[in-house]
């Protein structure tokens, strides 16, 4: 997917780059985030390395979240796992600083990346793949509207080398109004 700037209710969206280690690393300091053994989370020494590993993942289209008010910014999310053809993509890699928990920044980041998928760019389906022990990360995926599809035995590495099961959710282009409006009126957009 091509780079683009998304922004709704005072967050903005922006291709990743460089100039956001410094805040990058503030952000996952909001919480000391990289504590979780299932995330992938930086600690902020380790932010250039996370920056260049989004970059050079070849299906994977990084965004900084900015807040619009301060200008910081509070945390990241992408498109991953793009696959053109079959006009299919996961959103992923997202955190935010512990303070924007529990607050409308991941259903306005989520709502603009969907919506640019899926009404700009005419994409078939969503997907999301989390670790079975992230609970909340479920909780805010299914409040999407995602299907959870099941889940994957013996998936990936964690950042402390045991295996993590893996759920996974999807979302499907029919199934994309009804979501948007719920999202819409979680927003105060409608």
């Amino acid at each position: 997917m091509a780079p683009v700037t998304l922004r709704l209710n005072g967050i903005r969206l922006e291709p990743l780059t460089g100039a956001h280690e410094t805040g990058l690393g503030e952000a996952a300091s909001d919480g000391q985030l990289w504590d979780t053994c299932y995330t992938a989370i930086p600690r902020p020494e380790e932010a250039a390395d996370y920056i260049r590993l989004a970059l050079e993942t070849p299906d994977r289209t990084a965004f900084a979240v900015i807040d619009e008010a301060s200008g910081k910014v509070i945390g990241s999310t992408s498109y991953y796992n793009v696959l053109l053809p079959e006009r299919r993509f996961e959103i992923g890699y997202t955190w935010y600083g512990q303070s924007h928990w529990r607050t409308a920044v991941n259903t306005t980041c989520k709502y603009l990346l969907l919506c640019h998928a899926f009404d700009t760019l005419g994409f078939q389906t969503a997907g999301w793949c989390t670790d079975i022990l992230n609970k909340r990360s479920q909780r805010a995926i299914e409040r999407l509207g995602a299907k959870k599809d099941g889940v994957i035995r013996g998936d990936r590495l964690r950042g402390d080398g045991s295996v993590r099961d893996s759920v996974v959710y999807s979302m499907i282009r029919s199934e994309w109004p009804q979501a948007k409006a719920a999202l819409e009126s979680k927003l105060g957009l409608a």
